[in-house]
């Protein structure tokens, strides 16, 4: 992804999750994905889509269950 792409996106997904501390790093051989992370933790990529000439951003975040023992119901 583009680096103007690349802080747009940031831009969006901080005001959305109330300026969290989120970064968008490209990934050297892909042009339409990139990585998500919240502080230093990696969170998730983000792809870019293009169809039938409408450009859309998907994320994919995978949550383990160990990830979600100790929190309360």
């Amino acid at each position: 992804m583009k680096p103007d792409e690349i802080r747009k996106l940031e831009t969006y997904l901080k005001g959305l999750f109330s300026g969290a501390n989120i970064r968008i790093k490209p990934l050297p051989r892909k042009a339409d994905s990139a990585e998500v992370y919240v502080a230093d933790e990696f969170v998730g990529i983000i792809s870019k889509d293009t169809d039938e000439g409408e450009l859309s951003y998907h994320v994919t975040m995978t949550i383990l269950e160990m990830d979600l023992e100790g929190i309360a119901s």
